[in-house]
C-alpha cells in the first residue's frame, strides 16, 4: 500500500509544472526591470561623479536608499498580508518606471539636480519595501509546492545574470547612448513589467479569523516568529552572520588594491567569478529535486565549507587560487541560500508571508551599514584580508549551533505534504 502511495507521489510530482504561465510573467518581468537596474546605477554612478567628482555622494545614496526599506518593511509586510498582493507588485513597478522615467526626461532637458536623484533613491527604497515580500510571498501561490525551490532559484538566477552580463553592457551603453537614455530605459522596464503582471493570477489570502487592527496584525506576526523556535533561532544567527559577512565583503575592493600582483582589473574578474558561482548554485538548486529530508546536512555541509573558503582567499596572493575559492564560495552560498528562502516560504502560512519576509529583511539588513562602517575602520589599523579572513572565520563559527539544533533540523526539514506546521513549531 505504502509503495502504491509513493508511486502516486511521484507521477503526480512529475505533472506538476514549474514554468506555468503565471509564473513565466512573474519570472519576466523581473528578468526585464533587473536588466533595467543594472543600467540605471551604472548610469547613476558615472552621472554623480562626471556632476561632482565625489565617491562618497554614491554611498550616501547607497545608504539613503537602503534605509526606508530597513524602516518601512515590518510596516509594508503587514500591508502585504492586508492586501491584494497582485496590485501593489504592479504598482510599486509602475510608481518605479514613472519616477525614473521623469529622472530620465529631466536629464535630457539638463533640469536634473542632485537632490532629485536622492528623492528618487528613497522612493525607489520605500517601493522595494512592499514590492519585495509581496513577490516572496507569493511564489509558494503560483507554483506547486514541489518546485518552490526551483522557482526560488530561477528568480535568484536573474539578479546574478543580470550583474554578470548587465555590468560590461552596462558600461558600454554608457559610453555609447549616456545616462539620460538609459535612465529612461531603466523606466520603461519598469512600466513594460507593470503591464505584464497585470495578467498574473495571484490567489487571495485565505484568512479563518477576522482581520485585526493594523498594529494588532503586526504584533501578531512578531509572536509568530518567536513562538516558531526554529526560525527565530535561526534568523537571531542568520544576523550575525550577514554581519560579519558583510564586514569582509566591503574590504574586498581595498584587499585587491594593497595587494601586489592584484589590482582593480583583477578585482572585476574576481567578482565575476563569484557571482558566476552563485549563477551556477541557482542552475543546480533549479535543476535538481532536494528532498525535505536532505536539506538539513546540505545547509550545514555548504554554510561550513563556504565559510572554509572565505576564511582562505584572502590569505593568498595567486589570482588563481582566489578566483577558484571564490567561485565556489558563491556556488555554495547560493544553494545554502535557496534552501533557506524556500524552507521559510513552505512553513510560513500564506496570511503571515508577507510580515516574516519583511520583518526577516529588516532583522538580515540593519547591521550592514554597521558592518560596512566596521569593516572600513579595522582596516585602517590591521591589514584588509585579515580582517576579512578573522571575520569570514567568525561566520564559520556561527554554522557550528545550526549542527546540534534539534529545531533548527525539524524546520529546515519540513515537509507540507508529510507534516504540519504544529510538528515543527
Amino acid at each position: 500500500m505504502e509503495t502504491q502511495i509513493a508511486n502516486v507521489n511521484q507521477e503526480v510530482s512529475k505533472k506538476e509544472k514549474l514554468w506555468t504561465w503565471n509564473f513565466f510573467l512573474l519570472w519576466q518581468g523581473q528578468l526585464v526591470s533587473a536588466f533595467g537596474d543594472i543600467a540605471y546605477s551604472i548610469a547613476l554612478g558615472f552621472w554623480i561623479f562626471a556632476k561632482t567628482g565625489s565617491t562618497a555622494l554614491m554611498g550616501t545614496l547607497m545608504a539613503v536608499s537602503m534605509l526606508p526599506r530597513i524602516i518601512i518593511s515590518p510596516f509594508a509586510g503587514v500591508w502585504v498580508d492586508r492586501s491584494d498582493r497582485k496590485k501593489i507588485i504592479v504598482w510599486m513597478d509602475f510608481i518605479r518606471g514613472f519616477i525614473v522615467m521623469l529622472v530620465g526626461i529631466a536629464a535630457f532637458t539638463d533640469k536634473i539636480e542632485i537632490w532629485m536623484v536622492f528623492a528618487v533613491g528613497i522612493i525607489l527604497g520605500i517601493c522595494s519595501a512592499f514590492f519585495n515580500p509581496a513577490v516572496s510571498s507569493v511564489i509558494p501561490d503560483v507554483v506547486p509546492s514541489s518546485k518552490v525551490m526551483q522557482a526560488n532559484s530561477a528568480f535568484n538566477m536573474i539578479y546574478s545574470g543580470s550583474n554578470i552580463l548587465g555590468n560590461p553592457i552596462g558600461g558600454v551603453a554608457y559610453q555609447m547612448l549616456g545616462a539620460p537614455i538609459m535612465f529612461l530605459f531603466n523606466g520603461i522596464s519598469y512600466i513594460f513589467s507593470s503591464a505584464t503582471e497585470v495578467f498574473i493570477k495571484i490567489p487571495k489570502i485565505q484568512r479563518e479569523t477576522e482581520q485585526l487592527h493594523f498594529f494588532d496584525d503586526m504584533l501578531q506576526g512578531f509572536r509568530f516568529m518567536w513562538k516558531f523556535k526554529g526560525l527565530r533561532s535561526t534568523l537571531m544567527i542568520a544576523a550575525g552572520l550577514n554581519f560579519f559577512a558583510n564586514t569582509a565583503m566591503i574590504l574586498m575592493m581595498p584587499f585587491f588594491q594593497m595587494t601586489e600582483g592584484l589590482g582593480p582589473g583583477k578585482y572585476g574578474f574576481a567578482i565575476a567569478m563569484l557571482t558566476g558561482g552563485a549563477f551556477v548554485g541557482m542552475l543546480v538548486t533549479s535543476s535538481i529535486n532536494i528532498k525535505a529530508n536532505q536539506r538539513y546536512i546540505i545547509f550545514v555541509l555548504t554554510g561550513l565549507i563556504s565559510s572554509a573558503f572565505s576564511v582562505a582567499f584572502p590569505l593568498s596572493n595567486h589570482l588563481v587560487i582566489i578566483v577558484v575559492l571564490l567561485f565556489f564560495a558563491g556556488l555554495l552560498n547560493a544553494i545554502l541560500n535557496v534552501l533557506f528562502q524556500t524552507t521559510i516560504q513552505l512553513a510560513v502560512p500564506q496570511d503571515m508571508r508577507g510580515k516574516v519576509f519583511s520583518m526577516m529583511g529588516t532583522i538580515l539588513m540593519g547591521l550592514s551599514p554597521i558592518g560596512m562602517a566596521l569593516g572600513g575602520v579595522m582596516a585602517e589599523f590591521i591589514p584588509a584580508r585579515y580582517v576579512m579572513s578573522i571575520c569570514s572565520a567568525i561566520t564559520f563559527c556561527f554554522f557550528i549551533p545550526f549542527i546540534f539544533m534539534t529545531s533548527f533540523k525539524r524546520f529546515i526539514n519540513y515537509n507540507p505534504e508529510e507534516q504540519t506546521l504544529e510538528d515543527i513549531m
